[in-house]
């Protein structure tokens, strides 16, 4: 039963950056940006080309099938992990790290680009210009919690 949950948590995550990707390229205008959570968040929309920063632009369509033979592979790990008992971390991580990894993939697919929406009003400038949407934090949480349950399992030998 509890395979079920980890299995709705890459659904959920890919629905709801669904319906935001949408929500923001139909009423944010690009250029533009909005504060809201108290000034703590700006929405800005970004069509990211590339992979991470936007590394690999001008090879969108290389970025795009490494993104899905990547997501692909992940697929069939988590699969395996899926049918084994215990690993709840591992497959809590993998279900959010998929999450991420359907929608962006997804985007770069279906639209060419990724969708991202949102940034940190920061002091520091180099952050402050980096766009993210909420896979980008899906995929780092997921792929973290993936590296030290690994790391822990290797320091169990």
């Amino acid at each position: 039963m509890m395979k079920y949950f980890y299995v709705g948590i890459p659904a959920a995550i890919f629905g709801g950056e669904l319906f935001l990707k949408k929500h923001v390229e139909r009423n944010v205008q690009a250029g533009t940006e909005k504060r809201i959570l108290g000034g703590m968040i700006l929405v800005r929309k970004y069509h990211n080309k590339g992979a991470c920063l936007d590394v690999g632009s001008a090879h969108s369509a290389a970025v795009a099938g490494l993104s899905l033979l990547l997501t692909s592979a992940l697929t069939l790990g988590f699969a395996i992990t899926l049918t084994g008992r215990g690993n709840g971390w591992m497959k809590a991580g993998l279900s959010l790290l998929l999450g991420g990894a359907y929608s962006n993939t997804y985007d770069r697919l279906k639209r060419k680009y990724v969708v991202d929406y949102f940034s940190f009003p920061v002091k520091w400038k180099p952050l402050r210009r980096i766009v993210f949407n909420i896979s980008d934090f899906c995929i780092l949480i997921g792929a973290l919690m993936v590296s030290l349950k690994g790391n822990m399992e290797c320091r169990k030998r």
